[in-house]
């Protein structure tokens, strides 16, 4: 009876068969074309499941980098009608043969014809913004793909500068600068600038790869004041900006040189800082790391890095690790960095806390340093002051403890009137004594709850009995390191009575 009602599930399996998909459906994705020659999308390319990935990826360290996305381009004939015929005869047969020659050596000699050209003394300096025109015409694929070479090495970063439009930047590299070519020269390129402003990074990066410009870095600084920008930091900073889009490796080639040649322009900007750890990867910032370890990069110095570190509270996650770990990598003492410690709020800056956290614990503490943890307010979910304080109390608690009587001291001895506001630290650093008291209890409380119980009454040097001797509700009346322990002895009772009756 079954195999006459259901015969479909009775009969032996059919041998598996080949399945042809007869036409697939073009699938629309955002911003991704899929385009084959016959029209249809060929599905054995995609991998959909996650589960799969993973398998296939099993074992594997995913990494996540900054990809940028090449653009394609269709090489079209260069259309100088517009400008050529307002050249001179000898100039205009000189462009029209780089219009027509396709052979980078023949185009090197052509370039070099009109350099002499334009540096001979009757040449018409009217015609420099329509020969400039011609040129970033005729050489617009110059400025396109990747400009570093993918293996460096000294017989490949020669080989890439051998550039018509090198040319100029060989010839400047070759003159004087009280030449009167030289200015002429800088004019060619300032007129370039505005029809290609990528020839700005391009001439650093000849500054740098080039045998022949070797030590000739502050040439650059004459070109800035030659361009209509007539800023060397605006006209860096627009240059970089534009590496940054377009090549993120050769960013990364140029940085050492840029902040070692230009320190005035890069030290103190945020800006160029930002624009570089908004790209990089992790081998990109490991470079870094070991330029800066070696004596290559310098990237901060004490008089800007604490404004640059307060400016990187903005940035990204990543952007603010990075850098942090450059930061981390040169020598300057974390006393000068401290006072940002002021800046930063538990919920809105972890990045900077949990670099600072790690930084600190490898420091002995300073009086300076236990005010800027202590001059943090209060708060019970906050345990960064809590955790530091820990953590020295386990490794130098004699010295710890000298740090918090001198403050306690101190603060109790300051007159109570208003305090000069002039500068921004000052309005900052308002270390009250109830706030020492309380991060003191919130540390008591944390050693009370630990096995390894460091006595904090011990470390500040509490009385026996450890009840306040006297009246001790005013605080502190001497510099007596009796009335320290006595201080924070009458405020952990007083905090714990007021406990009790709240239970009750």
């Amino acid at each position: 009876m079954l195999r006459e009602r259901f015969p479909e599930f009775c009969n032996s399996p059919s041998p598996p068969t080949e399945v042809k998909m007869e036409e697939s459906v073009p699938l629309e994705m955002d911003n991704h074309v899929l385009d084959k020659e016959d029209g249809s999308y060929d599905n054995t390319d995609a991998t959909f499941s996650d589960d799969e990935e993973e398998l296939n990826n099993k074992g594997k360290k995913r990494e996540f980098r900054f990809h940028q996305l090449k653009e394609t381009y269709i090489d079209e004939p260069a259309d100088i009608t517009p400008f050529v015929d307002q050249l001179d005869e000898a100039l205009k047969e000189r462009v029209l043969q780089l219009q027509k020659g396709s052979d980078t050596e023949t185009h090197c000699e052509v370039m070099q014809e009109i350099v002499d050209l334009i540096l001979e003394e009757d040449f018409d300096s009217e015609q420099m913004s329509t020969l400039a025109s011609c040129l970033a015409e005729l050489f617009k694929s110059h400025f396109r793909g990747d400009v570093l070479p993918e293996e460096i090495t000294e017989e490949s970063l020669e080989e890439s500068v051998c550039k018509p439009v090198c040319l100029i930047f060989r010839n400047l590299c070759q003159m004087q600068e009280d030449n009167s070519g030289f200015s002429v020269l800088l004019d060619l390129l300032a007129e370039l600038y505005q029809k290609q402003p990528k020839i700005g990074y391009h001439l650093l990066y000849y500054l740098k790869a080039s045998k022949a410009a070797a030590g000739k870095m502050s040439l650059y600084e004459s070109f800035a004041q030659a361009t209509a920008l007539g800023d060397l930091h605006t006209c860096l900073m627009m240059d970089m900006k534009a590496c940054q889009e377009d090549d993120v490796r050769l960013l990364c080639y140029l940085t050492p040189s840029i902040y070692s040649e230009f320190p005035d322009e890069t030290l103190r900007s945020g800006e160029l800082l930002n624009m570089i750890v908004a790209v990089i990867d992790s081998a990109q910032l490991q470079e870094l790391l070991c330029h800066v370890m070696t004596g290559n990069l310098v990237m901060f110095r004490k008089d800007s890095v604490l404004n640059i570190l307060i400016q990187s509270l903005d940035w990204e996650t990543f952007e603010q690790y990075s850098t942090w770990q450059l930061f981390l990598a040169h020598s300057i003492p974390l006393e000068t960095i401290i006072p940002i410690l002021q800046h930063l709020k538990y919920k809105e800056h972890p990045e900077a806390l949990s670099c600072l956290l790690l930084q600190l614990r490898r420091e002995k503490p300073s009086e300076e340093m236990v005010k800027m943890v202590l001059s943090r307010p209060y708060n019970q979910e906050d345990q960064f002051t809590t955790s530091i304080l820990r953590h020295w109390t386990a490794k130098h608690d004699d010295l710890l403890g000298e740090h918090i009587k001198a403050l306690l001291i101190k603060n109790n001895n300051m007159p109570r009137k208003r305090q000069s506001l002039r500068s921004s630290s000052s309005k900052l650093a308002q270390l009250t004594l109830e706030q020492m008291l309380e991060h003191l209890d919130s540390l008591r409380l944390n050693l009370s709850n630990t096995k390894n119980n460091c006595d904090l009454a011990e470390m500040l040097g509490e009385p026996v009995g450890g009840r306040c001797p006297g009246d001790c509700s005013s605080g502190l009346s001497g510099d007596n390191s009796l009335y320290v322990s006595s201080s924070f002895s009458f405020w952990r009772h007083s905090r714990a009575d007021m406990d009790n009756l709240g239970g009750k």
